[in-house]
């Protein structure tokens, strides 16, 4: 019998393999990432406080007249050049990245680099 993969059932099992080795403390808080298929959310989360520092996506509507006419890895970029910026103005200036179980590349590469040309150490 043939039985359909869940692929996002695979992803949060790496995801929680990835969250037993990295979590977000005040100094070094963690850059989360969450991908859709029409989205991108990124948050930088300190963990033992259990609450989220900082939030971008593409929803914001900061980016939501920038956004039109883009293909969605430069949107991912334009979120990570935002949520580094407002990492940055609330003292982050270095961060561990989760990529929430996806695979390095992509949308959720991008992201990362737009967050590191905007001056976020990872």
């Amino acid at each position: 019998m043939f039985v359909k993969r869940d692929r996002n059932k695979e992803r949060v099992v790496r995801h929680t393999r990835v969250r037993k080795k990295i979590s977000g403390t005040s100094q070094l808080p963690r850059l989360c990432v969450f991908r859709s298929l029409k989205h991108i959310y990124a948050q930088v989360i300190d963990d033992k406080a259990g609450h989220t520092l900082v939030s971008a996506s593409t929803l914001d509507p900061e980016l939501k007249g920038e956004l039109s006419g883009l293909n969605k890895k430069d949107a991912a970029k334009k979120v990570g050049k935002l949520v580094a910026d407002r990492a940055l103005q609330a003292g982050v200036k270095k961060v561990v990245y989760d990529r929430g179980g996806y695979i390095y590349t992509g949308r959720v590469a991008e992201l990362a680099a737009g967050a590191r040309e905007a001056g976020l150490e990872f």
